[in-house]
């Protein structure tokens, strides 16, 4: 299982190849995509506990500053580059919306493989879900009211049926028959891999036509709002005192948004362009995210490994 887990972009890349070229059977699923969002949630939900919000409580600080990054600097990153790069109105709301939502359920499973702070990457996963329950609406009808009309309510709506619901009935599960869910819970985090890689997919093949027509700013505009969210990410944690752990792990929760929101809510409330930044963003996150994890997670290996290295030769000595 973490051998499959850890070769995540490598599954996102081949997967999206397949789907670009057989567009027509994945594409078929494109109803899927919301139930299979909802089903994302409802299993992060299950790795969730009433310890994960004591965590909270106990030391909100990394908490608070990782959530408040990701919705004050990615939105505001999105529309600069979608502006600088002179994106149309279609493509600028895709951007806008991708950088208005939540962390992505991806990034806990990328913190893992990078050995970062599970536990602040889920409480932050799980904060910035709440929070946008209301922030990602807003957000957009600040950012976007002069260039289309947003439908606030609408969105609030759609995400509490596509996120909020799902993870208070995971975590409900969790709290109340932990017994079940204890012998799966291995399981959960190659789960949430399959279902956000067949995501992925139908959204790669319904953009398919579009992503040859689409042109290379985009694709350079949703490369640079992801480095630019990890690089923030970090650096800012950093300016805050954090530990490298936690800074590794809210670069990543802020790199990684929640795409597949993003790119459900452009479908249901905008247009099939608008999709196409959040579809691009799918699966570059997840590539850029892996590989940083990789070496993250490699250098701390190594790091621990010299560590107990020191430890054995002071204790030889005594």
């Amino acid at each position: 299982m973490k051998l499959f887990n850890s070769l995540f972009p490598l599954w996102a890349t081949l997967l999206s190849l397949i789907a670009f070229i057989f567009n027509e059977v994945f594409s078929s699923l494109e109803s899927a995509i919301v139930p299979l969002l909802a089903l994302v949630m409802f299993v992060m939900g299950l790795t969730l506990s009433a310890a994960e919000f004591l965590r909270i409580r106990q030391d909100p600080k990394p908490v608070l500053v990782g959530v408040l990054l990701q919705f004050l600097l990615m939105p505001m990153l999105a529309l600069t580059l979608a502006t600088m790069l002179q994106l149309s109105n279609q493509l600028t709301v895709g951007m806008v919306l991708v950088g208005s939502c939540a962390g992505g359920t991806a990034s806990n499973v990328i913190c893992y493989l990078a050995k970062g702070d599970v536990a602040l990457s889920v409480s932050m996963t799980m904060t910035s879900t709440l929070v946008g329950v209301i922030a990602t609406p807003l957000l957009c009808s600040f950012y976007l009211s002069e260039t289309v009309a947003v439908d606030a309510w609408g969105l609030i709506i759609s995400i509490l049926q596509m996120v909020f619901i799902p993870v208070i009935l995971g975590t409900s599960v969790n709290h109340f028959f932990a017994q079940l869910v204890e012998p799966i819970e291995f399981l959960l985090p190659t789960v949430s891999v399959v279902i956000i890689l067949l995501i992925i997919s139908i959204i790669v093949a319904l953009n398919a036509e579009r992503m040859l027509d689409v042109g290379l700013l985009t694709l350079v505009a949703v490369v640079l709002h992801n480095l630019a969210g990890l690089g923030g990410g970090f650096c800012v944690s950093r300016l805050f005192g954090f530990d490298l752990r936690q800074s590794q792990t809210i670069a990543i929760e802020v790199g990684m948004q929640n795409s597949g929101l993003g790119v459900a809510l452009a479908l249901q409330f905008f247009s099939p362009t608008a999709a196409l930044p959040g579809a691009l963003f799918s699966v570059w996150h997840n590539i850029s995210g892996s590989l940083l994890a990789s070496y993250w997670g490699k250098k701390r290996t190594s790091l621990e490994y010299l560590l107990k290295d020191e430890a054995h030769l002071k204790s030889d000595k005594k």
